[in-house]
């Protein structure tokens, strides 16, 4: 079990459907659709493979209680370890969105990053120290209970065991994890320069991950077929973060400084709420080959209709259908003014799966913002080696 993200990147491996468990300390707490794979598994295996053999005594029906208190408690510390990065950079100056439970652990979605390397150490040692701690208290427990409290001994120990791998594993100098994360501090602190360090970090990470994957071929072949597919897994996972993370990087500081105004497109139709979708179908969008409208009355803006409205209309609907029935209301639109960093702006399309965002000033559409554009901007500026 791994907690190997906590920064959030564009190319992001997460699903995007989630369940939304409340907020501790202003954080979105969210349990991703997968996290119920990794703890049917977990349950699983202590229920079949570790109980009943430590305690053959046990009752199947017992056996699978304090499997199930086990697991919670397990991801529960998961958690903690998640909530200590998270204060720690809301302590830094840095917003936290969500985190996010899921079938490798955890993830706090960190809007940006720390300023300094001293920060970055913060924030990156306090979740491996959480589970540290947390593993010596368990151990504490279990070695201060009654022996007749077979449970608890049993729970205690499995769960500071696997807190302290918890800890000690995410410290592997393998960024993004939170080891890969400290190494990237230090070395910030000695060369004075992030790029370098992410660089030097990043191939620490895939270099690592690499031995993973090795490794979990020869489990393969050894015929320790779980532990090797999991080994693997968890290998690609640690690369394709590593790698990732070091694209999100150079795309930040390609995008950091420029505003939306520079690439949005200033000319937004605006088309009347009277229409039918087959007449937005028929007269606007094949003509022009814009993907998205404006829909408007009198010169104050309704909502916003996309190609993606109109194709999930079917097409014996679309003659009797108005372009208000599928648009999205102006209040719910996610939206950016035209002097908002590029870079949050990305953010908020990636987020939110979203393929343009309407330029909004003084309540007005003044432009629109579309991933085409912002693609190609960061394309070129690539190519012209920023």
């Amino acid at each position: 079990m791994t907690k190997p993200l906590y920064s959030l990147r564009l190319a992001t491996i997460m699903p995007r459907s989630s369940i939304s468990l409340g907020k501790i300390s202003g954080i979105d707490i969210r349990l991703d659709y997968s996290w119920f794979i990794i703890f049917l598994l977990v349950t699983w295996s202590l229920t079949v493979g570790y109980f009943p053999l430590v305690y053959p005594n046990w009752s199947v029906g017992q056996s699978i209680a304090v499997g199930l208190i086990t697991s919670l408690l397990f991801f529960a510390s998961i958690l903690a370890h998640e909530l200590m990065h998270s204060i720690i950079a809301q302590r830094s100056g840095i917003p936290v969105g969500t985190i996010t439970l899921f079938i490798f652990g955890g993830i706090s979605q960190i809007s940006k990053e720390p300023e300094s390397p001293n920060a970055e150490f913060r924030i990156a040692i306090a979740g491996p120290a959480t589970s540290i701690i947390l593993g010596g208290i368990f151990e504490a427990i279990m070695l201060l209970a009654p022996d007749n409290l077979e449970a608890l001994v049993a729970v205690s120990f499995w769960l500071g065991l696997i807190n302290l791998s918890l800890g000690l594993f995410n410290l592997l100098p393998a960024f993004p994890m939170d080891g890969g994360r400290v190494l990237r501090s230090i070395i910030w602190r000695r060369s004075h320069n992030l790029r370098h360090a992410t660089k030097v970090a990043s191939v620490g990470g895939q270099v690592i991950s690499s031995l993973f994957i090795l490794g979990g071929i020869w489990l393969l072949f050894s015929g320790l077929i779980l532990n090797g597919v999991w080994l693997i897994l968890i290998g690609w996972f640690i690369f394709d973060a590593a790698s990732s993370s070091y694209r999100q990087f150079n795309i930040q500081r390609i995008l950091q400084g420029h505003r939306v105004k520079e690439i949005m497109i200033p000319d937004c139709a605006t088309i009347s709420p009277t229409l039918t979708v087959e007449e937005l179908a028929n007269d606007y969008i094949l003509p022009s080959g814009k993907r998205c409208f404006v829909v408007g009355d009198k010169d104050k803006p309704l909502g916003l209709v996309t190609l993606t409205d109109v194709s999930s209309v079917s097409k014996e609907n679309r003659l009797t259908k108005s372009v208000t029935e599928i648009m999205t209301p102006f209040e719910k639109l996610k939206r950016v003014s035209p002097d908002d960093d590029l870079h949050n702006a990305m953010k908020i399309i990636t987020e939110e799966g979203l393929n343009q965002l309407p330029v909004i000033e003084d309540g007005k559409v003044i432009g629109m913002l579309t991933r085409e554009n912002l693609l190609s901007f960061i394309s070129v500026q690539q190519s012209l080696g920023a």
